[in-house]
């Protein structure tokens, strides 16, 4: 409810803003009295785009039904309009009692100065309306002075004809009369000819005034197309690597429609002068003006429709055949335009980078595609409750492609593509015809899961280092250290879901397995690059895989079984086996940590420190095999420490039990079904000798994991099955 009391404080425009959300789709009155309900739902965990999320929507509405039953009944046929109605109202709210409140206290602002820029916009806007209204004026005394001297005109000829006619009468009245007419007659003329020039020093200034305000508008469409709606799209292409949410475009969108009113405006301002040039021609270098100011206004409306035809919903950049995929486009001046009145079709497309080049060179590509997309017509929707006109493809369908040839090393997950959305549609009762079209983010395409790996590693690649304006789809082919930690964090933060990122620590362990580096100085790195094939073309030394592979394996395993225990610093991860050796020999028996493995891609292993049994008196490091996301589908982390007494500490010096015993899972004594208890699968680990040592000092547990799936194979088989035999092994 502290939203709409703030709301109820605007100010101004602010609060004219506020009172116009609301109308006979949703009255003020239910804004008023629910304030308190409705702030409190959970407007946002709805996804409009979700045909499977209308259940949640429906029982927001049926919420609101049970506060205010006639008025919600409105929308029981369509509960997701509802959410899409109430998001944009407490979204623009919001909106607007931040700007107040940033008007009134300038340094409380945020530190990137982005209600500076606000300002600073809603000014010009505020220029440009005073422009235009100065404008409109000048016009209409234009009009009526030029309205006024036709019919002084008129006068004159009436006056030339009664001249003409006197030759009729007697002289000497035609003498006298003659006179007269002959004084009105120089009179007129001369007062004709005074204001046809004032006539045209009018339309000259009015001309010269409409250069001003093109040139202003132009410079504020120029912030608003190619800066924020540029700023946009790069943080929309940055959250398909984990970066945040781009935010909503309403603002955008407001920006754009009152940029497509004022130049509106100034056009048909412009083409009444043109009408009414041709109704008096007057000789100067006024009409050569107009038909640049004409060509002028056609070029700035035109390129502000075709910019804001835009992707509000980017297809998944990583495609894969025979898979239903989704994507929403947005024409953010098409309310204002009344494009809606004939909705128009979408297309969509997928083209090669060497077509999307085409594309942008407006060269001709004869309607080539490199494959086929199912669904891939949609009719463009108006939505009255938010104003906005867009097309939601949500059944598509990749159905085949087409690759091209590939250059050197190049594997198929490196070769991109692009959706191209593109439509045709008319304002102004036919007066302008646009045919605009836009590409989608990158994608790659992949017929098999096995190919994801490394596909998401040319997407993030390309969007993290990707330039506004570039060609279709140049990318740096080596860039800075510090700039990969930059994409690396912001990924692994995104997918673990965690807001603990990769520490400095950890990106020098990343660091010295890219470069191949013992260095443990951060700053050793910070001027170093690495290339495309450091990052995921080239195997590291002695492994056959990756830097980019090891690394998404870490991601896959941790979002999968380990985030939990990540998001409490139970797992330090980025450790060498040497640094883990050195770190715990100066702790008590019994202290452990968690490392990733080095040599198998999303592996973890458990270092531990503890007596040799070989050596009386001597201590040493163990570490066991590596577990992965196989291993933790059988049984998990938590389970598997508690098994083994032998691990009493977690590093530096944390109880056991107090980081992982909420994790595990309760003893199950109870008889299930017919009567039979349940069994459970234990982790045992045998320390007496060395026997169960690998090469490098870590513990085989392959047939510890080989017999506890068959275990697991063998729970799972109905109750008539009641003996299995299986091999021998110490530990079970």
């Amino acid at each position: 409810m502290a939203l709409w009391i703030q709301a109820q404080q605007l100010q101004g425009d602010a609060l004219h803003q506020m009172q116009s959300l609301y109308g006979q789709h949703f009255p003020i009155e239910v804004r008023h009295y629910l304030a308190q309900w409705l702030e409190a739902q959970p407007w946002d965990a709805v996804d409009l785009e979700n045909q499977q999320d209308e259940f949640k929507a429906k029982r927001l509405l049926d919420g609101l039904i049970q506060e205010l039953q006639r008025k919600a009944d409105s929308y029981d046929p369509c509960p997701l309009e509802l959410v899409r109605c109430v998001k944009h109202i407490l979204y623009t709210e919001q909106r607007l009692v931040q700007e107040a409140s940033n008007a009134s206290s300038p340094g409380s602002g945020p530190v990137d100065g982005t209600p500076q820029r606000y300002q600073q916009i809603n000014q010009t806007f505020e220029e440009l309306r005073v422009m235009t209204h100065d404008t409109e004026n000048d016009l209409r005394k234009l009009q009526h002075s030029q309205e006024y001297l036709i019919i002084q005109y008129q006068e004159s000829l009436r006056i030339q004809a009664q001249l003409s006619s006197l030759a009729s009468i007697p002289p000497a009245e035609r003498v006298q009369r003659e006179s007269g007419l002959q004084s009105r007659k120089s009179t007129l003329e001369a007062w004709l000819t005074r204001e046809a020039n004032t006539l045209q020093k009018y339309r000259q200034e009015l001309a010269e005034k409409h250069q001003r305000t093109l040139a202003l508008l132009r410079k504020q469409q120029t912030v608003i197309v190619d800066d924020e709606l540029i700023q946009w799209k790069r943080r929309q292409q940055l959250t398909g690597n984990g970066g945040p949410s781009e935010g909503g475009l309403d603002i955008l969108q407001a920006w754009c429609e009152k940029l497509a009113d004022m130049i509106w405006q100034n056009r048909q301002q412009i083409r009444r002068v043109e009408h009414l040039t041709q109704q008096l021609p007057i000789p100067g270098p006024t009409e050569e003006l107009l038909t640049e100011l004409n060509a002028t206004v056609t070029d700035i409306i035109s390129a502000l429709v075709t910019s804001t035809f835009i992707i509000e919903k980017q297809p998944p950049q990583v495609l894969k055949t025979q898979t239903k995929f989704s994507a929403t486009v947005r024409l953010l001046v098409g309310g204002k335009l009344n494009v809606h009145m004939n909705p128009p079709q979408v297309k969509a497309t997928i083209v090669s980078e060497q077509q999307a080049k085409a594309l942008l060179k407006n060269e001709n590509t004869r309607n080539e595609s490199s494959g086929e997309i199912l669904n891939n017509n949609c009719v463009m929707e108006y939505h009255q409750t938010t104003g906005t006109l867009s097309a939601h493809f949500r059944t598509m369908s990749l159905k085949r492609i087409k690759r091209s040839d590939r250059r050197g090393a190049e594997s198929v997950t490196e070769e991109k593509f692009t959706v191209l959305f593109e439509s045709q549609f008319s304002v102004g009762g036919n007066e302008l015809v646009f045919h605009v079209k836009t590409l989608s983010l990158p994608v790659v395409v992949i017929v098999h899961g096995s190919q994801d790996n490394n596909a998401t590693a040319t997407v993030l690649w390309d969007n993290a280092f990707s330039e506004p304006g570039r060609v279709p789809f140049v990318v740096p082919d080596k860039v800075l250290w510090p700039q990969l930690c930059e994409a690396l964090n912001m990924k692994y933060k995104s997918e673990v879901h965690s807001d603990r990122g990769l520490s400095e620590d950890n990106l020098v362990f990343l660091a010295q397995k890219a470069f191949s580096s013992s260095s443990n100085n951060p700053e050793d790195y910070c001027n170093m690059t690495i290339t495309w094939s450091q990052f995921n073309r080239e195997s590291l030394p002695g492994r056959n895989f990756t830097f980019w592979q090891w690394f998404d394996g870490v991601i896959e395993l941790m979002k999968k079984h380990l985030k939990s225990h990540w998001n409490d610093g139970a797992i330090l991860g980025f450790l060498n086996k040497q640094q883990a050796q050195d770190m715990l020999m100066s702790k008590p028996n019994g202290t452990f940590l968690l490392r990733f493995s080095d040599s198998e891609i999303g592996g973890i292993t458990i270092a531990w420190v503890a007596e040799n049994p070989n050596k009386a008196g001597e201590r040493m490091v163990w570490n066991l095999m590596p577990f992965t996301t196989k291993d933790f589908s059988i049984r998990s982390l938590a389970d598997r420490i508690s098994d083994l007494n032998h691990l009493l500490f977690l590093y530096p010096n944390q109880p056991k039990e107090e980081v992982f015993s909420r994790y595990c899972t309760p003893p199950n004594s109870k008889a299930v079904g017919d009567g039979y208890v349940k069994p459970e699968i234990k982790q045992v680990v045998k320390v007496e000798n060395d026997s169960m040592l690998d090469t490098e000092g870590e513990f085989d547990l392959e047939e510890t994991m080989d017999m506890a799936r068959q275990v697991e194979e063998f729970l799972r088989q109905p109750m008539e099955t009641q003996w299995i035999v299986l091999p021998p092994m110490g530990g079970f």
